[in-house]
């Protein structure tokens, strides 16, 4: 590369965008690759604090920043995920459909961990929208070796799944027991099931029906049994998760046969949780604090498992790094540290 007065640049093509920054006004690309520096060019480089310009030719063996950019976006690329760019050098991956962002973390480190590039995401398991940027990557000189771009994609083929998959939710039927003698004999009025319906739809789910079972572990399991009958994929039963006498929602899900991964989960709100799995039926079994707290633990599981993903003991346990919630006066969540390590 030659360093060239910007003076003396008239004519000269640039070899690469140019970003203007105008403070509270105005930051992008203000002469893209490619442009034909011109006479009146020269005053607005100069009011960017440009008094020079690169000029340079590849040699063999030499990648641009655009391509280089590109290749290595292809090289994590996974299902569900578009590319963008590049602008400014860069390359951002977006969100084709609504999903959930999975991030290979080791594949992530082993990225980064090559030389003169950055490949910087979003949050593993973070739940996203059509169009949403998921990751950015771009070199840091202008010009990288060929070879640092082939190391990274060998690395890439080290992750047979890929370093960044968007998976999407599937539409599974979704049916909903409400537990309480108290709600059952409508003593009080439900509050519950209205909340975990509205959670399953915003995932893109409908809920397939409600039901409501008595403290009595025995109509619980017949309930859940019936649900699944109906043609539940997925049971979310609400409430009588705690250790009180009256609790019977975790008896009434062992009295089905579900064999239980976990009952209890290192995050608060949500502490008495339970996830079984009635041969290929996951049951959530959701505490009371999942009705009059806007965010809890089921926040962190049921988009995983709406996606078909099999929640496994050890996935609950990780939950703990990043499982406490703050409890802000306005929930932002899931643009929050709730979740997330």
């Amino acid at each position: 590369m030659k360093k060239v007065p910007v003076e003396e640049a008239v004519g000269m093509v640039l070899g690469h965008d140019m970003t203007q920054i105008i403070p509270g006004e105005f930051k992008g690309v203000r002469f893209k690759k490619g442009h034909i520096i011109k006479e009146e060019d020269i005053s607005v480089l100069k009011s960017m604090g440009k008094n020079h310009i690169y000029s340079f030719e590849l040699n063999e063996g030499q990648c641009h920043e655009d391509e280089a950019a590109i290749r290595i976006a292809k090289t994590v690329q996974g299902d569900g995920i578009e590319l963008d760019g590049p602008n400014e050098g860069k390359v951002s991956l977006i969100a084709k459909q609504s999903g959930l962002l999975k991030v290979n973390k080791s594949g992530l480190a082993a990225i980064n961990s090559c030389d003169e590039l950055i490949l910087a995401t979003l949050h593993n398991n973070t739940v996203v929208k059509e169009g949403q940027v998921l990751a950015g990557t771009r070199i840091n000189p202008l010009i990288i070796e060929e070879e640092k771009i082939k190391k990274v994609e060998e690395v890439g083929k080290e992750f047979a799944n890929g370093v960044l998959n968007l998976r999407l939710f599937q539409n599974l039927h979704v049916g909903i027991l409400i537990t309480g003698s108290e709600v059952y004999s409508g003593r009080i009025e439900d509050k519950f099931a209205p909340v975990l319906k509205e959670k399953v739809n915003k995932l893109n789910n409908k809920v397939l029906e409600v039901r409501y079972a008595p403290d009595d572990p025995e109509k619980i399991k017949e309930e859940i049994l019936g649900l699944i009958e109906a043609g539940a994929e997925l049971i979310i039963t609400g409430g009588g998760m705690s250790v009180d006498p009256d609790d019977v929602t975790p008896s009434g899900i062992r009295k089905t046969g579900a064999k239980i991964e976990t009952y209890g989960a290192p995050v608060l709100p949500g502490s008495m949780f339970m996830l079984a799995y009635l041969d290929e039926v996951p049951i959530l079994g959701v505490p009371a604090c999942g009705m009059y707290n806007d965010t809890t633990v089921l926040d962190l599981v049921l988009p995983r498992v709406l996606t078909g993903e099999e929640v496994k003991r050890k996935d609950i346990i990780d939950l703990a790094h990043g499982g406490l919630c703050l409890k802000c006066d306005v929930c932002s969540h899931p643009i929050c540290p709730f979740g997330k390590a």
